[in-house]
């Protein structure tokens, strides 16, 4: 059910991803798959444009919050009420919503390393941002959870948010539900809110489980989106998710200039999605999972001193390359023909590390790392 794009395909349906290289570089840096779209979506999208479904969206959520509610509940055993859900235009517009409506005054703890714009976002939302680190390097997946001290200590120097990404991009680590259950106890012990991205959820890998955060937090604000996971980031469709009543009515109350990017073609999309794909995602994960062991073996074989962590979730490895003595292999690999995502975006001053893309086909992939591996021992292009 995995339809792979050929170049000419990809760089029409991915003018970012694709545009942002010449041809015959591999493009492996921004988080989008070199697949087909899923048919469900095509014909559900494609009817409504032949109606003429290009106007503003409606009021309500065209049934978007009963389809994650059914999601969630085929997938996690997790049923979200349906009417907890408010549709935004995409997961960082879902945070900066969630940080100007929601949370408390105060700071807010964004991990590091962290998705670049967490870091943004809380600027623009004139909120102090204060760091805690996760381990970026050990393979010990326990050892790179979140550092609940660090938190704590945050909380207590005032804090009141904290920006959990759960799975964690870069770092693709499923957290423990253990660990989400002791958070959530220290953001109750000092009133803070947890705002969990989980865009990711669906894309966790056998060997790991999902914990839904508000499963463990009643009190945390989820965003989400169907987009990561169906490759429809440019529909702008997405979900904050409360359980208290006063909350869910302040989101809808706000004004429309503060909440208007979504569209009436990605909330389409985002139904048919969370209820009629359940086949094409599953053939998904089974596809990722053969290039997360293509991956390691490709490592092995051409990158022998590279660390990869252990990938939990997403399509997106994050790779330490510090043993091959270069300060930005990214900057290198595109010089050879692959452009992957630096690691220092994910991190300021953290050298030597890339994030890349498998969500593509096995020959790309085995580009990608011939060409990294290049970069790396200085051959000339």
């Amino acid at each position: 059910m995995i339809v792979d794009l050929t170049d000419e395909q990809a760089r029409e349906a991915l003018p970012c991803k694709w545009g942002a290289v010449e041809p015959g570089v591999v493009p492996a840096w921004v988080a989008e798959m070199d697949f087909a779209l899923a048919e469900p979506i095509v014909e559900a999208v494609t009817a409504a444009v032949r109606r003429g479904t290009a106007g503003y969206p409606p009021f309500g959520d065209l049934g978007v919050g009963a389809a994650l509610t059914g999601f969630a509940d085929r997938h996690w055993s997790w049923s979200p009420p349906a009417d907890a859900s408010v549709v935004v235009g995409d997961v960082i517009a879902g945070i900066r919503i969630a940080l100007e409506v929601l949370c408390p005054p105060g700071p807010v703890v964004v991990p590091l390393p962290c998705y670049p714009p967490f870091r943004d976002i809380v600027t623009l939302t004139g909120r102090e941002l204060v760091h805690v680190t996760v381990d970026p390097d050990t393979e010990d997946q326990d050892a790179a959870a979140l550092d609940l001290q660090q938190v704590e200590e945050a909380f207590a120097a005032g804090a009141r948010t904290l920006l959990l990404c759960n799975p964690h991009n870069p770092l693709g680590r499923v957290p423990r539900r253990d660990e989400l259950e002791a958070l959530a106890t220290l953001a109750q012990q000092y009133g803070a809110r947890v705002v969990a991205d989980e865009i990711h959820g669906p894309l966790v890998l056998p060997g790991a489980t999902f914990t839904p955060y508000l499963e463990v937090d009643p009190t945390g604000i989820l965003v989400t989106s169907h987009s990561k996971t169906f490759n429809t980031a440019g529909l702008h469709t997405a979900q904050v998710v409360v359980l208290d009543e006063a909350e869910q009515s302040a989101l809808r109350a706000i004004p429309l200039p503060q909440n208007h990017a979504y569209s009436p073609l990605g909330m389409i999309a985002a139904v048919t999605a969370w209820t009629d794909c359940d086949d094409w995602h599953a053939a998904l994960v089974t596809r990722l999972t053969e290039q997360r062991t293509l991956l390691a073996q490709l490592l092995e074989t051409h990158l022998p001193k590279a660390r990869m962590r252990p990938l939990e979730a997403t399509y997106l490895p994050w790779v330490d390359l510090r043993d091959y003595g270069l300060e930005d292999p990214a900057a290198a690999g595109l010089e050879h023909g692959v452009r992957v995502a630096a690691g220092q975006a994910y991190q300021p001053g953290l050298a030597g590390h890339v994030r890349l893309n498998t969500a593509t086909t096995p020959l790309r992939l085995e580009q990608m790392v011939e060409r990294l591996a290049a970069a790396v021992a200085g051959s000339r292009p």
